[in-house]
């Protein structure tokens, strides 16, 4: 657990095998159609459609390793600007998770999945047509990969999702990541 002056963090984690991972948690249909509605679907190099076939591609992993950051502001009722706080909130976390998950990748020979979209460029170049000028950081989502990001954190890290209601922050946010490799992993969870 991390406590800033605005928010605390607490990581949640587990493991579970890909193969389960992927029949019981993933509907690539159902998700990557969300996807396909969001603007940033084909146009950044971390979103699909991926120029890889991505069922291969997760499936050379043997153990998933999933993290849940929860998010909680400690005063609420002191937030002027619940977007700007929420997104503040998260890219502060995500320099954190990211480094860890890229860490880990190295460390276990492993693949990462960022939390959400990419966060390395203001603008991506897939749009223009370019490569990535990130090759070596760019990771995607499990959600850009077709995981149910919500049964994932209420079945396996125990913990809810939660939505923010008329204009209100939610009690916390949750980003949801993880590492797929060929190594054991002991979660604290677990």
């Amino acid at each position: 657990m991390k406590a800033g002056e605005d928010y605390i963090a607490e990581d949640f984690t587990t493991t579970i095998p890909v193969a389960e991972y992927m029949e019981h948690y993933r509907d690539a249909e159902k998700f990557i159609g969300f996807c396909k509605q969001c603007t940033r679907y084909s146009t950044y190099w971390a979103c699909p459609p991926f120029s890889f076939n991505v069922d291969e591609y997760l499936s050379q992993y043997s153990t998933a390793f999933l993290i849940g950051t929860k998010l909680t502001p400690l005063h609420p009722e002191k937030i002027t600007d619940n977007i700007s706080f929420g997104r503040e909130m998260m890219e502060t976390e995500r320099i954190r998770t990211d480094a860890l998950l890229l860490d880990m990748e190295k460390s276990h020979k492993g693949r990462a999945f960022f939390p959400g979209s990419c966060l390395l460029c203001p603008s991506c170049t897939r749009a223009e047509g370019k490569p990535c000028v990130h090759l070596e950081r760019i990771r995607p989502s499990l959600e850009a990969c077709g995981f149910d990001i919500g049964k994932t954190a209420s079945e396996l890290l125990h913990i809810e999702l939660k939505w923010g209601e008329h204009g209100k922050m939610p009690e916390y946010l949750l980003l949801v990541s993880g590492l797929f490799c060929h190594s054991s992993f002991k979660s604290a969870n677990q």
